[in-house]
């Protein structure tokens, strides 16, 4: 190949005539488990076309079959990873770094997961400006190295430098499995994946839920969710999934039943992470999209449970105290940060203007909540929820008769007793209290007393009142 020529990735369809043939050989040889045959085909066209990542991937499991490798495998190192070796070829790539492929794939015939030799595969592809190959590079040191967190990094970094901000997110979720102590990738990994649905948010919404539903694959979603399976039914059903996803990453229906089935699991990372990648996947699907930052949601309340429990269970330990508080405030920001990024996308939609005033409410910027929940009033669907919060919004300002006037209409446009009710009831009860009305106050609360005498503190407020 003339060192001139210009080197930028391909596809099948762009290989020459005269490679097409070495192509064809080569899958069919890998078919017939002769991968040694398979090795030489592959190796000849990336000579000519270093740009075919499919040639180098297909390699690359060639070899690390013939040479009977496997993911954690890989030859130890002096320095922990797989051996070095990397620098002479980055050496070699300066005056010639097509001829530093070329030898660098002929190292990797023998060690398909040395570290060393695919991180200099990954600058001097990076140099070449063969992104993604620069990315598989990393990939292939990263799998056959799970413990060296180092080259993780490098990747994950990477795909932030692309802007690839759900791969970063993945990766550095790898990264805290080896090591939950790594800070930085527990802190990475939650940037990651706020910045990816910021990404996904600006995405096109012109696909729709009836779309999605009026689709055989989104029938079967919806046909796997209404069977109630067990826990252990449901991982086995993870698992076959996942072999189906890593077959083809790209399937719209697996990634979204799988997304499904961890959401059952109640796994919520592991759901947002396939919930925003089928999202992705449907060029800007708006119930994907949404799914996904629900999950997201529940994912990060969930972590912040769990931390509360263990600092309710250890109520002298002042560190742990002290780390639930930041997580709590943190939490707070995050979420405000989240909810203002999904208005700016859609200021239309009356949810995401309830999910923003709430955001406000919690960060105590009430009169900044307002205007918001006063627009998303406008779904049926929210709306007594809404007119809850804008009471105690309200209220939180000092302006009780606005925070009865809310809630006095969101309970009359409920007729049944049920758990709303009576949580608005009381609200409207306590607010009354404090505005000195104690006998509007004793009424809420006697509704309540009437059907549900262990309601909270009903009780005591309503026989109490008899006392007097």
């Amino acid at each position: 190949m003339s060192e001139t020529k210009e080197v930028r990735e391909i596809t099948e369809a762009d290989l020459p005539a005269s490679l097409k043939e070495h192509w064809k050989n080569a899958k069919a040889s890998v078919e017939r488990n002769n991968h040694g045959y398979a090795i030489k085909f592959l190796q000849a066209i990336l000579k000519e076309e270093p740009g075919f990542l499919n040639a180098r991937k297909l390699l690359r499991q060639a070899e690390i079959i013939q040479n009977g490798a496997s993911p954690g495998s890989a030859k130890k190192g002096l320095f922990g990873g797989s051996g070095g070796g990397g620098g002479s070829f980055t050496r070699q790539a300066k005056k010639d770094p097509a001829g530093a492929l070329v030898a660098i794939e002929k190292e990797l015939e023998k060690d398909p997961f040395n570290c060393g030799v695919n991180e200099a595969l990954h600058e001097i592809a990076l140099r070449m400006n063969l992104l993604d190959t620069a990315a598989f590079a990393l990939e292939t040191a990263k799998k056959g190295n799970p413990e060296n967190t180092k080259v993780a990094h490098k990747l994950a970094q990477f795909y932030v430098a692309r802007e690839m901000h759900l791969d970063a997110s993945r990766v550095y979720r790898e990264i805290v499995k080896q090591d939950p102590g790594d800070g930085e990738a527990v802190r990475g990994e939650k940037d990651c994946s706020a910045k990816a649905s910021m990404q996904q948010n600006r995405m096109s919404e012109n696909s729709s839920f009836k779309d999605m539903v009026k689709s055989d694959e989104a029938a079967e979603l919806e046909k796997a969710s209404r069977v109630s399976l067990t826990k252990d039914q449901l991982e086995e059903r993870a698992g076959e999934l996942v072999a189906q996803y890593e077959a083809d990453p790209n399937n719209l229906a697996v990634v979204k039943q799988l997304a499904l089935t961890y959401e059952q699991l109640e796994d919520w990372n592991t759901s947002h992470s396939f919930y925003s990648w089928a999202h992705e996947l449907s060029n800007g699907d708006v119930a994907l999209r949404n799914k996904a930052n629900q999950i997201k949601d529940k994912a990060a309340d969930q972590y912040i449970k769990d931390v509360e429990a263990a600092a309710a269970a250890d109520p002298d330990n002042e560190e742990l105290q002290a780390q639930m508080r930041e997580i709590q405030q943190a939490r707070i920001v995050e979420r405000l940060e989240e909810c203002r990024e999904r208005v700016k996308q859609n200021p239309t939609d009356p949810k995401m203007r309830f999910d923003l005033g709430q955001a406000l409410y919690d960060a105590g910027e009430h009169s900044d909540a307002i205007p918001h929940l006063q627009q998303a009033t406008r779904n049926p669907h929210i709306r007594i929820k809404v007119l809850l919060l804008l009471g105690r919004t309200f209220d939180a300002k000092g302006m009780t008769d606005l925070a009865i006037k809310q809630l006095k209409d969101a309970n009359d446009e409920l007729t049944q007793m049920d758990n709303t009710k009576k949580e608005i009831l009381y609200e409207l009860g306590v607010i009354y209290t404090k505005a000195e009305k104690k006998q509007e106050a004793l009424d809420c609360f006697k509704q309540i007393y009437e059907v549900d005498y262990g309601y909270r503190d009903v009780a005591s407020r309503v026989e109490g009142s008899y006392e007097g």
